[in-house]
């Protein structure tokens, strides 16, 4: 995989919306790393469509965590639009991803006020991220980067509108050596003792298989937040690493499942450019990575409406479809997707 790059949002041509409803379900408890938008904002359900309610969004438990989570939820990510938020809770989503870097914090205060003005935090999860530049983390002295990370997280809870968070992560690890830095450990253990971070973990996009294989030895961390998709089906490595930690308790939650990053399509030529498209890729993606059951759950970063019902129409039924199962087949698909 190449080295960390800024993502762009999911590409999307129309396809059918899938009908919303709300959706009942109790769980236990920079501009961004992102992809290039589907579509427009779809426009609110019908009454009828309302009355209509779907089955609620398949459960699985985030590792030693206990949490029990669906597994299709919001990586806020690039939302900009707090009706999305309140949506995906209704659409019975409950697990929302942040950090305190998207959008120079206005991400976090979305979903804090969303959650506030729906009096649902003790109903969601919410899980943030505490990003220091690789070139401090390894110039500040132990105490200093500890300091760094406290004083960051400390304006997450302000902006979310919280005296806790269930998951705080340290941002984007790839190399081995940060897990062990004393300064994010003892910050981080700091705050799992004052009860302000239930949980730690880290985000990992390069370099996973060495991270996840470091977080199983020493089991300091309780969620590893994966970059896994379709594009990695034939990484073995990988693939060990992650249920080795998936077995040792740790929850794992996938990122950039619906493989639409820049470099998965740049330079190639129209013919395969053209598998990225059209209704089936998205849905077809996403049940590939959550029928690999180490992966507790997901969190795609929809921004429009026609984008969570899609999503959350996966997290109700991850069977595939015959024209998904054809799709996921198709030699071309496989070879075009793993670049």
């Amino acid at each position: 995989m190449p080295s960390k790059k800024t993502l762009n949002r999911r590409e999307f041509m129309t396809r059918t919306l899938v009908g919303a409803g709300a959706a009942s379900l109790l769980a236990c408890a920079d501009k961004p790393e992102a992809e290039v938008t589907r579509t427009a904002a779809a426009p609110a359900p019908t009454q009828a469509a309302a009355a209509a309610a779907p089955k609620p969004l398949l459960t699985r438990t985030l590792g030693k965590t206990g949490l029990v989570v669906p597994v299709v939820n919001m990586g806020v990510m690039n939302a900009d639009n707090p009706d999305l938020v309140r949506r995906a809770y209704e659409q019975g989503m409950r697990f929302f991803d942040t950090a305190a870097g998207y959008w120079r914090g206005k991400n976090e205060e979305m979903v804090g006020t969303v959650l506030a003005d729906l009096d649902a935090r003790s109903q969601a999860v919410i899980a943030t991220k505490v990003n220091i530049p690789p070139s401090q983390r390894e110039s500040l002295a132990p105490a200093a980067l500890k300091e760094a990370f406290i004083r960051t997280f400390e304006g997450s809870l302000k902006r979310l509108k919280t005296d806790y968070v269930d998951i705080l992560h340290i941002h984007d690890v790839s190399r081995v050596e940060d897990l062990g830095r004393q300064g994010f450990t003892d910050a981080l253990a700091e705050l799992k003792a004052q009860k302000k971070a239930r949980f730690v973990g880290f985000s990992t996009h390069t370099n996973m298989a060495a991270c996840l294989d470091e977080a199983s030895k020493t089991g300091f961390y309780d969620v590893v937040l994966v970059a896994y998709n379709y594009a990695m089906q034939d990484d073995a490595r990988l693939r060990l690493s992650l249920e080795t930690a998936a077995a040792k308790g740790i929850g794992l939650v996938a990122m950039k499942t619906q493989c639409m990053q820049s470099w998965y399509k740049d330079g190639l030529p129209a013919e395969e450019q053209a598998f990225y498209g059209g209704s089936i890729v998205q849905t077809a993606v996403l049940k590939w990575a959550l029928r690999n059951e180490f992966i507790a759950c997901a969190v795609p970063g929809f921004t429009s409406f026609r984008e969570l019902d899609e999503d959350a129409a996966v997290g109700r039924d991850l069977e595939y479809t015959d024209g998904e199962k054809k799709f996921l087949a198709d030699r071309k698909i496989k070879l075009a997707m793993a670049h």
